[in-house]
């Protein structure tokens, strides 16, 4: 980066969507809102490039014009894959507008081989400073994921200016230099979104079926706090239903068709911006992402539920913590007003959930998610 005055991070960062020492996350304002995790873990920067690849090769490949580049033919195709890796890393809108802001001051979009002092690449990152090697940074998916890593390290980035934002990361001598550049970079973010939100199509939907048991619940009430915080359950694998799990009985036929809807995807591949329509097959976007997962969820029972963690925190009604029912959604990070990531109580103190890049739908306990739930919504 230019006239840098200080490194970044390390090899951890704080939130949501990762990989196997999973992905990071964050919100998501393009396609669907995003997923986090249950805690902090480090970016898998090779799950990151090859979910980006994904990404591009099954995107559209329709043509991006926007007023104000003066080397398209370079510049758009770097944007893509800034934005590509924002889309692999559940960086919402906000965010990939910051890098395309950053990339646009630092190397006006151009994957320079060089700059001032040892920087290099679209955001003149410096090996001596921590970046990575020459090698790495002139790789944009590296770069990108570094600068991505870099934003989420911030808490409260997203409440921050264009240009508060990218000189948190970039520690620049010119702090003020990325402003100008966000009417340019939100312009972009804004064209190239559709193309890679195209990438897959829709399959058919599955049936509402799943290999859950649907037998009564040991507790009548049926309730997630009524009945435990899933702590007895011990570590559950991922992708598993504990055995001695049982769907509520006493919750209403919706919910029940609900739950079982999304336990019959466990064990599938999370995947930012999926629909859900074909978590089993092939095609990667016809996979979960948190919100998707419950809207695929409640259409399995007929009820219809809006995409987003952004618009179902306002689906349904509001509930308390301390008084959740089997079918309720749960949301996590972000602020109550705009969360990040949801989950579904299923009863028995336990939750479902597709929790971010390089995971799988997985359930969880409440007891892990208690002190971070920042609003619960009873659908039916």
């Amino acid at each position: 980066m230019k006239k840098t005055t200080g490194a970044l991070i390390g090899l951890c960062a704080t939130g949501p969507l990762l990989l196997a020492l999973p992905i990071l996350g964050i919100g998501a304002g393009t396609a669907s809102a995003s997923c986090s995790t249950d805690g902090a873990q480090g970016v898998d920067a090779s799950a990151v490039a090859k979910q980006v690849k994904a990404i591009l090769d099954g995107g559209d490949k329709g043509s991006v014009s926007v007023p104000g580049l003066d080397a398209p033919a370079d510049q758009v195709p770097n944007a893509k894959t800034i934005q590509a890796t924002g889309v692999a890393m559940n960086i919402p809108a906000r965010g990939q507008v910051v890098a395309l802001a950053t990339a646009l001051q630092e190397s006006g979009l151009r994957n320079l081989t060089y700059g001032d002092r040892d920087s290099l690449g679209l955001f003149q990152q410096r090996p001596s400073m921590g970046w990575g090697t020459a090698s790495q940074i002139l790789d944009p998916v590296h770069a990108s994921t570094k600068f991505y890593e870099g934003l989420k390290k911030f808490s409260g980035w997203q409440s921050l200016s264009v240009t508060q934002a990218a000189q948190a990361v970039q520690q620049s001598g010119f702090p003020e230099a990325y402003a100008k550049w966000e009417p340019l970079a939100t312009a972009l973010q804004k064209a190239i979104e559709p193309l890679l939100q195209k990438a897959g199509g829709a399959s058919p939907s599955p049936s509402p079926s799943g290999s859950a048991d649907t037998s009564p619940s040991p507790d009548s009430a049926g309730g997630c706090s009524a009945d435990g915080d899933g702590t007895d359950f011990g570590t559950i694998p991922a992708g598993a239903l504990p055995k001695e799990y049982k769907i509520p009985a006493s919750a209403p036929p919706k919910v029940q068709t609900a739950i079982r809807w999304a336990l019959g995807q466990l064990g599938t591949p999370y995947q930012w911006g999926g629909t859900c329509t074909d978590s089993h097959g092939k095609n990667p976007m016809g996979r979960c992402d948190c919100s998707s997962l419950m809207q695929g969820a409640y259409k399995a029972a007929g009820v219809s539920l809006t995409r987003t963690t952004y618009t179902q925190v306002k689906d349904g009604k509001a509930v308390s913590v301390d008084a959740l029912k089997p079918g309720d959604l749960l949301f996590t990070e972000g602020t109550a007003a705009a969360p990040e990531h949801v989950g579904m109580a299923i009863g028995q103190g336990l939750i479902v959930h597709a929790p971010h890049t390089g995971d799988v739908v997985r359930i969880t306990t409440v007891a892990s998610w208690k002190s971070r739930i920042l609003a619960a919504r009873r659908i039916v």
